[in-house]
């Protein structure tokens, strides 16, 4: 049978991030949110705080992977129909130090002062599951911020959108200002690498 008389699999996306939700619409894929049990930063499925010795490129994959995992056994629960469960991760790692969300605005500041001037890596990992198998991809990308001013800074954390951020800023948002070079995948620092996430799931029989 080929793959245009195949029903495609269901396909559900196991992330709050609006960013991941605009990403997979740009590239023309329907998807399911999958709920979540509790609130944000709150949710029993996966321990985001990073373990003794964990390097970012570990910390990131494994996190990306539970995320998949706790998806599968929310379906089940949940006694929904079988499909895809998409997850993802993002981290921010400068000089060997993992930066994940701010915990408030202080932290923020602390974080956006640490990149100022500076070059630093956005890791995305990206985790498919279908109950029978469990795959990842990783893009790694650098970024270099141009120097900034403390009031720079004072606003940008004024304005609310490095709160839910690793690193403490979106370079969709208003921190794209801030970017004088890129190296890798544009929408991987974003939050969903387009290219790594079309291979993965294509792999699980996806025609897209």
């Amino acid at each position: 049978m080929s793959l245009s008389n195949t029903v495609p699999p269901v396909l559900y996306l196991a992330s709050r991030s609006p960013r991941r939700r605009e990403l997979l619409t740009q590239i023309g894929l329907n998807f399911l949110m999958l709920p979540f049990r509790g609130l944000p930063r709150e949710d029993i499925d996966v321990s985001e705080d990073v373990r003794d010795g964990e390097d970012a490129e570990s910390y990131v994959v494994r996190v990306a992977r539970a995320k998949a995992l706790g998806g599968e056994q929310r379906l089940a629960w949940r006694r929904m129909s079988a499909g895809l469960v998409l997850s993802a991760d993002t981290t921010v790692e400068i000089d060997g130090d993992i930066l994940g969300k701010p915990t408030d605005a202080a932290d923020a500041t602390a974080m956006l002062t640490r990149l100022s001037g500076s070059t630093h890596r956005v890791l995305t990992a990206v985790a498919v599951s279908d109950s029978r198998r469990l795959e990842h991809a990783l893009s790694i990308s650098t970024v270099r911020f141009a120097k900034l001013d403390p009031r720079d800074i004072e606003r940008y954390v004024l304005s609310g959108e490095p709160m839910d951020k690793a690193g403490a800023y979106g370079i969709q948002g208003r921190a794209g200002a801030f970017v004088e070079h890129i190296e890798g995948s544009y929408t991987g620092i974003v939050g969903l690498p387009l290219n790594e996430t079309w291979q993965l799931l294509r792999r699980f029989g996806m025609d897209i």
